[in-house]
């Protein structure tokens, strides 16, 4: 399970994975379900928040800034959505501070932190609407090289989000899939492809290093998704977009969807998940539910455009990202259960 040391950025020549191959982050699990979704922002969150269709769960969010920072730190949400990360860093007495593209999801996420400060909260939270691939001028004032911790997750994997309800018909009626687009706006991230979202995502990477502390702390979640039957490795991919930003990669944890229950796993999973691993079954390909999401935390560099012998590491772990990123994406979909 988790270590509650704080983590450590791997040593270059430390827990090689082979005679040939660079060391790859260490991992951990995180048990961040023991809650269902619903039960985790019950009371906590508005209402009207449910309508975004890929919102963090809250308990991921708390677990890394638990984790990563101190009472009175800021921490940062490039792509906060509802505000997930901002209501669970003022919950937890940090000060947080979100961009969000959608005017919907901004005001949302505003709403969401003043509910929170309206239950007690004593951090404070600022959420500014732009587009986060130019996110230097967006930031407030003072507030350039102070975080603590990003936090944050890519747009990804349409067809797990979403929420649907019963068709009423004679004879047995389908169901229908609501709230499940993150926009209609084309120049939004979620509504580009792969290949142009992973560009726009490490410009989001580069800009947070303008936001970011020396040795502040990046957290990632992602997860794999099926594309045409095909696993996408995201995970494997934002590791190395995180290396091309200028980012340490530090750590690769696992954060469950599922609850524990002894040696069991206990899925929590979308009726889409569901769905399409029943009908791959069907067709006789033994898909698996996958109940994990990738977390991957990377570090800035201590003393930014140091020495030499500081450059030297990084440029070692960063080359061990992209080689992890193009050749071992084992840990991606490994971690399931069954349908």
């Amino acid at each position: 399970m988790t270590d509650p040391r704080p983590p450590r950025a791997p040593r270059p020549g430390h827990a090689s994975t082979g005679p040939d191959r660079e060391p790859a982050p260490p991992l951990s699990v995180w048990a961040t379900a023991q809650q269902d979704a619903r039960t985790q922002r019950r009371g906590r969150y508005l209402p009207a928040s449910t309508a975004h269709p890929a919102k963090m769960l809250p308990a991921i969010a708390a677990a890394a800034i638990t984790r990563y920072t101190q009472p009175g730190d800021l921490v940062a949400d490039p792509m906060c959505g509802i505000g997930t990360t901002l209501v669970e860093a003022i919950h937890l007495g940090r000060d947080a501070i979100g961009i969000e593209y959608e005017p919907r999801w901004a005001r949302l996420a505003a709403a969401g932190a003043a509910h929170a400060r309206a239950q007690g909260a004593t951090g404070h939270a600022d959420v500014v609407c732009g587009d986060a691939r130019q996110l230097r001028p967006l930031l407030p004032s003072g507030t350039a090289g102070r975080a603590a911790l990003v936090v944050t997750s890519p747009p990804y994997g349409r067809s797990v989000h979403g929420q649907v309800r019963a068709e009423p018909r004679a004879g047995g009626g389908g169901v229908e899939k609501y709230d499940n687009r993150y926009s209609d706006d084309p120049a939004n991230l979620a509504c580009h492809g792969l290949d142009d979202l992973l560009a726009g995502f490490t410009q989001i990477l580069a800009g947070c290093t303008a936001l970011l502390r020396p040795g502040g702390t990046v957290v990632v979640t992602a997860r794999p998704w099926r594309q045409r039957g095909e696993l996408v490795d995201l995970p494997g991919a934002i590791l190395a977009a995180g290396a091309t930003a200028g980012l340490i990669p530090a750590e690769r944890c696992v954060a469950l969807l599922a609850g524990l229950r002894g040696q069991q796993l206990i899925p929590r999973p979308s009726f889409f998940q569901l769905d399409n691993i029943r009908k791959a079954r069907a067709r006789g390909e033994p898909w698996h539910l996958i109940v994990h999401e990738d977390v991957l935390i990377f570090r800035t560099p201590i003393f930014p455009g140091g020495s030499p012998e500081l450059k030297g590491p990084q440029r070692e772990l960063k080359g061990a990202a992209r080689r992890f990123s193009h050749g071992d994406a084992r840990v991606a979909g490994e971690l399931g259960a069954a349908a």
